[in-house]
């Protein structure tokens, strides 16, 4: 069990290198990884109940009884974010509509698992933090179907049921059920179940990036001056979102381990996801920005937690999270 788990902390330690690995193979070897396609929505929905271990209906209504921030953290990230990356997209890569709807989808996902071990990390507000992460993905099945129907109308064919229940069987339904596990089980599921399936979930996360990769294969062995912008454009609009959440922390004049929160809350997205979405909704072009994402989130994270420890005067040197459970890295 011991190696187990080493072999999940390697995986986790390793993140960013392994990412770089699995977009490589899957852009470079599509055909041969083509078979792990049809898997993805099983996974997916594993790793969502897995990360949702730690949460529990009591940290929820703790969260709950003073609202203001977690509504600020929804308001950007569900509505602020996809419509001005909309607007900019629309503007910058007029005429291509795929290109736009990757990058909407992109900013449209539900909060990021990762978000909670940086908030951790950098001594943030934990119960925030999963509050956000928990409802901004039970409401996923109906917030991105309805953000892509509103903002981009006829310029794409959305088969919103269709969509809405794939959301709610790859993240509504794990999620809500790896709550209801940990609280029924009074913490047994985030102290041990949790643990000994984080490694399977790091493995399953590293099979649906090099699978959502080979989508895009076509498109980055062919680059362009265009898609060269696109990933541009997701590396400087991903830094803005921690940029947002700081702001509207100051604005409310929030504690710093609040503002912490906010901050990642609002820069980190489940990419996973949304590359899950757009390989099953789309042409591969749309995949394209999606997975632009998940080479730069880990960097941005912690050069924005150091950012941030420099200016509230706080130990410059990161922390381990308290919380025991280990999320997914999407």
């Amino acid at each position: 069990m011991d190696a187990w788990k080493r072999l999940g902390g390697f995986i986790g330690a390793n993140m960013p290198v392994i990412v770089v690995g699995c977009v490589a193979a899957g852009v470079l070897f599509p055909r041969e990884l083509s078979w792990l396609e049809p898997l993805v929505p099983a996974l997916f929905a594993f790793m969502t109940f897995q990360g949702s271990l730690g949460n529990t209906l009591g940290q929820l209504g703790e969260v709950l009884r003073h609202p203001l921030p977690l509504l600020v953290i929804l308001g950007v990230t569900l509505v602020a974010m996809p419509t001005l990356a909309f607007l900019l997209s629309s503007a910058l890569f007029a005429g291509d509509p795929d290109i736009i709807a990757g990058i909407l989808i992109e900013y449209s996902v539900p909060i990021g698992i990762v978000s909670f071990m940086w908030v951790g990390m950098f001594s943030g507000n934990t119960a925030l933090g999963l509050a956000a992460i928990l409802v901004s993905t039970l409401v996923s099945p109906i917030t991105i179907p309805l953000t892509l129907k509103l903002l981009m109308g006829a310029s794409i064919q959305v088969d919103a049921p269709a969509m809405m229940l794939d959301m709610t069987l790859m993240i509504a339904a794990p999620a809500l059920g790896g709550m209801v596990v940990n609280d029924l089980t009074k913490g047994w599921g985030c102290d041990v179940l949790s643990p000994v399936a984080a490694p399977l979930s790091k493995i399953f996360l590293v099979l649906i990036i090099t699978s959502n990769s080979t989508a895009m294969s076509e498109y980055v062995l062919h680059m362009t001056w265009t898609r060269l912008g696109v990933a541009l454009f997701i590396l400087l609009f991903t830094l803005s979102g921690f940029a947002w959440g700081a702001l509207m922390a100051r604005a409310l004049r929030v504690s710093a381990p609040t503002a912490v929160t906010m901050s990642f809350d609002c820069g980190l997205r489940n990419i996973s996801s949304g590359a899950v979405i757009a390989v099953r909704y789309f042409p591969g072009e749309v995949v394209f920005p999606v997975m632009c994402g998940t080479l730069f989130q880990q960097l941005l994270a912690s050069l924005a937690g150091r950012a941030m420890t420099r200016a509230t005067g706080r130990r410059d040197t990161p922390r381990e999270p308290e919380n025991r459970c280990d999320g997914e890295l999407g």
